[in-house]
């Protein structure tokens, strides 16, 4: 247990009450230059929407921000956790810091380390660099990583570089003292319940907590126990939260939803109205998301939802290829005409100026 750097007690705590964890999304102006007013509005925005964490350097941030022709890495890590800090301090809150770890092990144990030294507080682990590794070799890696910092697993879905990891993985990952949280997004129920099972049959459901980034079942994840027949018996486990891109726009509504959602948990009853969100919430996201083109416009989707309610200036991304996929403007503008209560702009206008302001 010595080798591995655990978190704050706070930060295990706050992880297995639930939280929403929006995927940071990269700012950039019309140079393709980071944009750092709107970078830090971003992270002021998730803050004053109640937030508990944000994910910075992950998917959703561009995974170029590492070439060194940009260089970006630390400077975003840097620029969201001393924001962080500052709107925590003016709070009086704490907010959890996940930094994106990727690549092979020489480049994730130096990401970790990197990350740890500004004060991020775990670390959600890729394994798409290392596609064609055994299972074994994969959890060495992981290790070694956590030797650095605590991590959060992630299963990533195989539409999106993915691979299929087994029952028999998760069962030898959630060994590792420091895994504090898993991320389950292989939009695969199948997939998902291997996670849950190896979470439930370790004895650690009080320790680890299941993150959904399953983006078509948000509202169910959320909402229904896992009941997982082990050995021991019947365990039963639940979604805590979500670290989601999805949940990088209308924040203010992912609060409020995962808030309801673990009242009704703890109520153990799930109102007719609650449920019915879940197709509304996953239609939207088919089209912010590009499903229809195998999430090809996934990023530049995200950007142009919050270009609309001016948190972004632009949609640009660093690679320029990345562009709205053919239907995909008119995709998003059926969603928002028909589902205006999914949106948070009130919100975001209420607050734009002073979240924008040095």
């Amino acid at each position: 247990m010595n080798d591995y750097p655990l978190p704050p007690a706070w930060v295990t705590k706050a992880l297995l009450r639930g939280l929403v964890i929006p995927a940071h999304p990269l700012a950039l102006d019309s140079r393709r230059r980071l944009d750092r007013a709107h970078q830090r509005a971003l992270t002021r925005y998730y803050h004053a929407a109640g937030a508990g964490g944000v994910a910075v350097g992950v998917h959703t941030t561009q995974f170029e921000i590492r070439d060194p022709r940009h260089g970006l890495l630390d400077p975003v890590w840097r620029l969201a956790a001393e924001t962080v800090r500052d709107c925590d301090r003016a709070a009086g809150r704490r907010t959890v810091l996940i930094a994106g770890l990727c690549g092979p092990t020489g480049q994730a144990v130096d990401e970790a380390r990197r990350a740890r030294a500004l004060g991020y507080h775990a670390g959600l682990l890729s394994l798409a660099a290392l596609s064609q590794a055994s299972d074994a070799a994969l959890v060495g890696h992981a290790r070694r990583v956590a030797g650095e910092l605590p991590i959060m697993g992630f299963y990533l879905q195989p539409a999106v570089g993915g691979r299929e990891l087994p029952l028999s993985f998760w069962r030898r990952f959630v060994e590792i003292p420091n895994v504090v949280a898993i991320k389950i997004a292989p939009f695969d129920r199948y997939r998902t319940l291997d996670v849950v099972r190896a979470v439930a049959e370790s004895g650690r459901c009080d320790q680890i907590a299941l993150y959904t980034g399953n983006d078509d079942h948000i509202v169910l994840d959320l909402l229904c126990p896992q009941l997982i027949g082990t050995a021991e018996g019947e365990v039963v486990c639940h979604f805590a939260g979500g670290l989601l891109g999805h949940w990088a726009f209308w924040t203010r509504r992912a609060v409020e939803l995962l808030e309801e959602c673990r009242q009704v948990r703890l109520r153990n009853q799930a109102p007719r109205r609650l449920l019915a969100l879940a197709g509304p919430i996953t239609e939207a996201n088919a089209a912010i998301f590009d499903a229809a083109h195998g999430y090809a416009g996934c990023i530049p989707g995200i950007h142009e939802v919050l270009r609309r309610q001016g948190l972004l200036a632009s949609r640009h991304c660093l690679d320029p290829r990345l562009k709205l996929s053919p239907g995909q403007a008119a995709a998003i503008n059926r969603v928002l005409d028909a589902y205006p209560h999914l949106a948070d702009d009130a919100f975001v206008r209420g607050g734009l100026e002073r979240w924008l302001r040095d």
